[in-house]
């Protein structure tokens, strides 16, 4: 009777240490470019917002480098540069 008491209560002390030790959401000291690891519901919805974020930027990143190459193709007078370009600020810049 004492063995099985013993055993329960160790059983109990291991659960409730387990859920001291559960991981963080997500790396909240990182920048969402450099996280890696996500844990539970709160983890998900934040790779969510992450994944976001990071296909925001990259349009944003294109459309940044479509206006340099825009400028360059207009200081060329490179009119097939410049049309492409165009194209490329009409499909990733905001307007």
């Amino acid at each position: 009777m004492k063995k099985q008491r013993l055993f329960i209560g160790l059983c109990l002390v291991t659960l409730a240490g387990c859920q001291v030790s559960q991981p963080a959401p997500y790396e909240q000291d990182k920048a969402p470019e450099e996280r890696q690891e996500y844990n539970g519901a709160e983890g998900l919805a934040q790779a969510q917002r992450d994944q976001v974020y990071l296909m925001d930027k990259e349009l944003r990143d294109k459309c940044n480098n479509a206006k340099v190459d825009l400028a360059v193709a207009k200081g060329e007078k490179n009119g097939p540069e410049i049309a492409r370009q165009t194209d490329i600020i009409k499909q990733t810049c905001r307007q």
